[in-house]
């Protein structure tokens, strides 16, 4: 018999999405994937200064906000085909980097890692054990038997006042969850410690942004960092110095605990190296630019074709038109006018309601294609791409994990091709953000250097011309290939369209009723308890959903939707 599940809205994520599913035999065997708010920035934007544009698309989001301004001020320079000076390049390398950094910890550990970790377990634990056994997978300084014993402490004085805190809701008990109590208590120290880490991160984007969320330091043409050997209220040698100094400490627990972490875990649930594939034509694109123009990456990009790494080819710079022209999105089964596949420039966004229709418009997310095709983007496509062009921290990296993995779970011959999965997109998640810690301190050390050089240049001014120019601007964001496109005309915006990274990952069908990523990897899921349907959580969490980046909210009556009241 077939039965619909509807989860809505999904938690632990930002912004509201809606997943139905049916399930026949335990397994899904359908499944819709449905952003519930309308994004209308775009229409905002028309008439705007492009010089502007990146204080507006950054607020798509309380959480991927750096990457939005980036992006915005990326797409208008392309537009005028202006240089940016190699400082502001690398000061934007070194905020985005750090922000990455503390998006993918934080994912992990206090979005995900209660799909995997049976807390409440972690109360039968034994402290000595669990120590021994962090002892054998790293020389993590916060893994003895005296933290182990604090951490379980502190989780029965939750369970003792009934009040599980941030733990509350959880499947525990659910016969899903496969951990040993060690493991699980393990699991729950580290999370406590990822959240005083991962504000090292956040420390780094507000000295050099002036805050965080919502940078402050981009400009169209740059950035406003001024820069001194000595000057107390600009960008100098101590502030960079004390930067360095949250980059270690980042670099100790990224490679010490969360790469070791994942894969530990993983091994518990190697089953689930065989759910979640779904769509696996995969898109990245290359960042951190190393010059002036936009031409010299250091890390790549590049577009893989249904799995096979032999098929990869290569995106190279800004003005690549193999990027450039690949790009459509479809409204056939959005909530917006017309239904046709449109490229970015010439796209569109006026809303069209028709509540949840299974086979017609269910979603606020368009259905974005590469070259007519469904592609998957993230951290998955970003590491299988840098395996694919050879680049060697993507390999080193990888290789870590998958011994890790092969270890624990005494399997040696766990192929390459287990990454195309659920439990595959944590793991190329902690493999990412190792390549970011080394990327991190790669650009802060030429970012010195180059100071040290006696550049101080940070800002060179866009003179707009006369008439109609375009220009794409994109980034490998956290959650994967974000995009925007600008359409200037006289100085001003004419079109404006963002192509995000969960619009491509949670996109409804499109344009041929093809499924997208989200959708098509839940195809086969198991599902043990359809009153608890924690399997379709995994999987969905595993994209690490960011959906006020796809769709944003308005109420067409001009009701009160909700109110905030500062204390």
């Amino acid at each position: 018999m077939t039965t619909r599940i509807t989860v809505d809205p999904i938690t632990r994520i930002e912004g509201h999405l809606r997943i139905d599913v049916e399930v026949d035999n335990g397994k899904v065997t359908n499944a819709w994937s449905s952003g519930q708010m309308w994004r209308g920035i775009e229409k905002i934007l028309v008439g705007m200064d492009p010089r502007e544009a990146w204080t507006y698309t950054q607020r798509f989001c309380g959480v991927c906000t750096t990457v939005h301004a980036i992006t915005s001020v990326r797409a208008v320079e392309n537009a005028l085909g202006m240089e940016v000076p190699l400082n502001a390049q690398l000061i934007r390398n070194i905020i985005q980097t750090a922000h990455a950094i503390q998006d993918h910890i934080v994912h992990f550990y206090h979005l995900s890692a209660v799909d995997w970790v049976d807390v409440v377990s972690a109360l039968d634990a034994d402290p000595v054990a669990t120590a021994k056994l962090a002892e054998t997978l790293s020389d993590w300084p916060l893994n003895g038997p005296h933290e182990m014993k604090a951490v379980q402490e502190r989780l029965k004085t939750f369970v003792n006042s009934g009040q599980l805190g941030p733990f509350a809701s959880g499947f525990w008990g659910h016969p899903a969850m496969k951990l040993p109590p060690e493991v699980n208590l393990l699991a729950v120290a580290h999370y406590l410690q990822a959240l005083e880490v991962q504000n090292h991160a956040n420390k780094i984007v507000a000295i050099l942004g002036g805050k965080s969320p919502h940078i402050q330091n981009v400009a169209v043409g740059g950035v406003s960092n001024s820069i001194s050997h000595d000057a107390p209220s600009v960008l100098n040698i101590e502030r960079l110095m004390l930067i360095k100094g949250f980059i270690d400490k980042l670099d100790q627990f990224v490679k010490s605990v969360y790469l070791v972490d994942v894969p530990a875990v993983g091994a518990f649930y190697l089953d689930w190296a065989g759910y979640g594939g779904g769509v696996m034509n995969y898109l990245s694109v290359p960042d951190c630019p190393q010059d002036s123009k936009g031409t010299v990456f250091d890390l790549p990009g590049g577009y893989i074709r249904n799995g096979d790494l032999s098929t990869f080819k290569a995106i190279t710079s800004f003005n690549d038109d193999y990027f450039r022209q690949g790009v459509a999105e479809s409204s056939k089964h959005s909530w917006y006018e017309g239904s046709d596949p449109l490229h970015p420039f010439v796209g569109e966004t006026e809303p069209q309601y028709t509540d949840f229709q299974d086979d017609g418009k269910y979603s606020w997310v368009k259905a974005p294609t590469f070259y007519g095709q469904r592609a998957e983007v993230g951290p998955l496509a970003n590491v299988l791409v840098g395996v694919a062009s050879g680049n060697e921290r993507y390999k080193k990296y990888l290789g870590q994990a998958m011994d890790t993995l092969k270890g624990v779970s005494k399997n040696p011959d766990i192929p390459l091709s287990a990454l195309h999965s659920t439990i595959g997109r944590h793991a190329a998640r902690a493999v990412r953000c190792a390549v970011m810690l080394d990327t991190l301190n790669d650009q802060w050390s030429r970012l010195v250097e180059n100071i040290g050089n006696g550049d101080q240049d940070t800002f060179n001014a866009p003179v707009f011309p006369k008439g109609e120019i375009r220009g794409v601007g994109f980034h490998e964001a956290p959650r994967g290939t974000l995009s925007h496109w600008v359409v200037i005309e006289d100085a001003k915006i004419k079109n404006y369209q963002a192509v995000v990274p969960s619009t491509w990952n949670a996109g409804p069908r499109d344009a041929n009723d093809e499924m997208g990523p989200y959708e098509l990897s839940l195809m086969d899921n198991p599902i043990a308890d359809p009153e608890n349907p924690l399997e379709v959580l995994r999987t969905v969490h595993s994209f690490d959903p960011c959906i006020a980046c796809a769709i944003h909210m308005v109420d067409t009556e001009q009701q009160e939707i909700v109110k905030v009241k500062a204390l």
